[in-house]
This record gives structure tokens, C-alpha cells and sequence, in this order.
């Protein structure tokens, strides 16, 4: 069985809430057991520079969410779990990308342009606050996905954009210099759990509206009963659309549960008793890992530990693989000499490769070119540039039959001939 690389990464620039936990935490460490699946874990310190001033915060934000993580069972010894920041390959890789980055591609980045608009509504100059950190945010994205060759990044519907422009700086390097970069691609669950907050809107730091994850006992019943509910009187059949104290539960309990729960309501349960089977079943479920984040949180030398660990682990694979991309850029020892560029320039042409290109009828096509130039496939057109690029990935990830019906025949290439280049492809990329 093949195994698909997952990296996650998490901003420490607060504290985690029930909606990280239901919406993140819990489906991320359940994916993280799969025995087909290596997972990255990662905390984007450099990232919080570009949101937050405050390095206290920072720090605070960074212990609270690997403890947070941890406590909620991701396990260290079956996941890389590391600290940003402790990866110095992650910086200069970035200064690698940021050469073959265009900046009409970073003018469009969404957080950029968000900020244009806004400062625009404001009457302002239109980069008026706009830091070199927030422009070039996506290149560090870019970096963090790129340095582990992930397969998948599971992200929100509003971060497809970013993995869509580390697919283009992935494509322009290795176009330049050789197939080095797995195409990475965004995997979306429209089924994990949006939590709303204690007003009804999305459980967000932003709305100041959030149930911290590990908040004391006492303090979870009160911050529940302040949930925002309508003026009912017990005995009143109450709806469950658009209750954040059903769709809260509902995200905790079993479906048995909800059910119980939904009859209550259709039979005029009280608010105050939805409240408290409400805070009963979120603590229930949080309550064993509060203690072990209690304890975490005393002991942040342990949770130090568990991140250095972690980031000896990632630069076994970082390391070797940016003294790759060094040599492959031409930053490498003058004793090399010519012969070595020779040399790379040769392995880079004995190896298969994929173009990508747009015909005069508009449409946009890929063919899979032997080492020697000869066409081992050729596809037939796509309406987009990115469909094509998606049907690349899969025929990398799943072979021939997973894009069958978008290639169109060529004469006198066998079946086997197209694997062994595939494989001569995944093997250069894998090294």
C-alpha cells in the first residue's frame, strides 16, 4: 500500500477553542493512526510574525496548541510534529521560491488583496500597513508544503487558493531545474464541524465569542449558559435550525444522542436543561484530556522536548533535501567544477518529464515525455490549466487508469513503458 504524505500546520496566535478542536484537533489526530498515511504536524511560528506583535503571545500561543495537540492524543513517535521555526532549511527554501515566484502571482493572493480592499474603503494608500510578510506569506506556505513533498494538505475551502500557488512555484522550479517538487494538492472535508459561537456566528477569536478547549470545569458551565438562545419558555417547542447549542452538541455527541436531544426540543425542553446536558457531554469528552494538558502546561520543558524531537526528525529529511536544491541551483562548492554542473545537467535530461501547454483551439494539454524525447502520452484538452495539472497528479499518485479517459492513444508506446517512467519520475523525486 502507497503512502500519502499529510502536513498540517497551525498559526500559534491564540488560544485554541472547541471550534479548532472539533473542526482541526480531533479529525486530524483520527487521520494521523492511518497506516497509509505519513503525517506532518507543525506549528507556523514564523507565520504568527505577520499577525502578531507580541512576543509573549507568541510564545504562550505555541506552548497552549502543542499541548493542546498533544493532549488530545496526537502521538510524537507516529507523526513529525515540529516547530517552525526550528527548521532553518524551511527560511532558505523560501529565498529558493521567492526567485521563481512572480509578483503578479502574489497580487493576487487573497489576504493581499483583502487588504488592499479594506484600506481602500478606508480611503487609504492601498499598501497603506501591507508588510513584505504578508505579500510574500504565500512563498513561506509555499515552503513549509514543498520541503516534505506532502501529497495532500488538508485545508478550509479559503486556503485552496494557497495550495494552488505552491502547485506554480513547485511547476516553475522544477521547470528550471529539475524534477525535484511533488505537486501538492488541497484536501477538502465538507464535513468537518463549523462550531458556531456563544452570539450564533462562527466560534471565532475575531468575534471574541469562543469556548476555550481546555477552559476549567466551572468555567465551561458558566461560558455554556451564556450561550445565545431564543425567549421560549420551557414547555415550548423549540427548533433545532439555527441553535448553536444543538449544533454544538451535535458535534460531541453520538447520533443516538442528537436524536434524544432533538426530541427534547420538538417536546419544549427548558433551555437551562438543554445547557446542562450540553455542558455534561463536552466535558465528559474533554475532561481526560484537560488533565493531560494541565499537566503539559506545568511542564513545558516536556512539551520543549517533544518539539526538539520533532525537529530532528523533520531535518532528516529537510537537510539532505536542501543540499539538493543547493547543488541543483548552483549553489555548490567551487571544487566541483564544471564536471558537476555537466553532470546535473545530464541527470536532469535523463529523466522523463510532463509538459504542459495551450493550443490554438484555447484548450490546455499535457504530454508525459520520455527521457530520450520520445511521447509516452499525450492528453487530450482541458477547459483550465489547473484540470490539466490535476489530472498530472493523479496519473503520479494513482497511474494510468485514474485519468483514462482524458489521454488520447499513441502508437507504439506499450503500457509497461509508461509505468517504468512514472516510477523513474516518483524514485528522482523521492531521493
Amino acid at each position: 500500500m502507497s503512502t500519502t504524505r499529510f502536513l498540517t500546520g497551525i498559526t500559534p496566535s491564540g488560544t485554541p477553542h472547541l471550534g479548532n478542536y472539533a473542526g482541526s484537533i480531533r479529525p486530524s489526530v483520527a487521520a494521523s493512526r492511518r497506516s497509509d498515511v505519513q503525517s506532518f504536524y507543525f506549528l507556523a511560528d514564523y507565520h504568527a510574525l505577520i499577525k502578531c506583535e507580541d512576543p509573549v503571545r507568541i510564545q504562550r500561543s505555541t506552548l497552549e496548541i502543542a499541548a493542546s495537540w498533544l493532549a488530545a492524543g496526537l502521538d510524537p513517535e507516529q507523526v513529525t510534529f515540529y516547530r517552525q521555526s526550528d527548521i532553518p532549511e524551511i527560511p532558505e527554501l523560501n529565498w529558493l521560491l521567492s526567485c521563481v515566484t512572480g509578483k503578479g502571482l502574489l497580487n493576487r493572493a487573497h489576504a493581499y488583496k483583502a487588504a488592499q480592499d479594506k484600506n481602500a474603503e478606508a480611503g487609504r494608500e492601498q499598501d497603506d500597513g501591507v508588510t513584505a510578510g504578508l505579500f510574500m506569506y504565500p512563498v513561506l506556505m509555499g515552503a513549509d508544503i514543498l520541503m516534505f513533498k506532502a501529497h495532500q494538505v488538508p485545508v478550509g475551502r479559503d486556503q485552496i487558493q494557497h495550495i494552488e500557488m505552491a502547485r506554480d512555484m513547485a511547476s516553475s522550479f522544477n521547470h528550471l531545474y529539475g524534477e525535484h517538487f511533488v505537486l501538492p494538492e488541497a484536501a477538502i472535508d465538507d464535513h468537518v464541524a463549523t462550531l458556531p459561537g456563544l452570539d450564533g456566528r462562527k466560534m471565532s477569536k475575531s468575534y471574541d465569542n469562543t469556548i476555550p478547549l481546555f477552559t476549567p470545569r466551572e468555567q465551561l458551565r458558566k461560558l455554556i449558559g451564556g450561550i445565545l438562545t431564543d425567549s421560549r419558555a420551557p414547555g415550548e417547542p423549540k427548533e433545532t435550525e439555527g441553535s448553536a447549542l444543538f449544533q454544538i452538541y451535535q458535534a460531541f455527541a453520538s447520533e443516538e444522542e442528537t436524536a434524544a436531544l432533538r426530541k427534547a426540543y420538538a417536546e419544549g425542553i427548558a433551555w437551562g436543561d438543554a445547557k446542562q446536558l450540553l455542558f455534561e457531554r463536552i466535558d465528559r469528552e474533554i475532561a481526560p484530556l484537560r488533565e493531560r494538558y494541565d499537566d503539559l502546561m506545568a511542564h513545558p520543558e516536556r512539551v520543549e522536548q517533544i518539539l526538539q524531537a520533532g525537529a530532528v526528525r523533520a531535518r532528516e529529511i529537510a537537510t539532505p533535501f536542501m543540499r539538493t536544491l543547493r547543488t541543483a541551483v548552483g549553489l555548490r562548492s567551487l571544487a566541483q567544477g564544471v564536471a558537476a554542473t555537466k553532470a546535473t545537467k545530464a541527470s536532469k535530461a535523463a529523466l522523463p518529464s510532463f509538459k504542459q501547454y495551450r493550443e490554438a483551439d484555447g484548450k490546455f494539454y499535457f504530454k508525459f515525455v520520455a527521457a530520450d524525447g520520445r511521447l509516452l502520452l499525450q492528453s487530450t484538452g482541458f477547459d483550465a490549466p489547473k484540470e490539466a495539472g490535476q489530472a498530472i497528479a493523479r496519473l503520479q499518485q494513482q497511474g494510468l487508469d485514474a485519468v483514462a479517459g482524458h489521454l488520447a492513444p499513441v502508437a507504439g508506446v506499450a503500457a509497461q513503458d509508461v509505468a517504468a517512467a512514472l516510477q523513474a519520475l516518483a524514485d528522482a523525486a523521492a531521493a
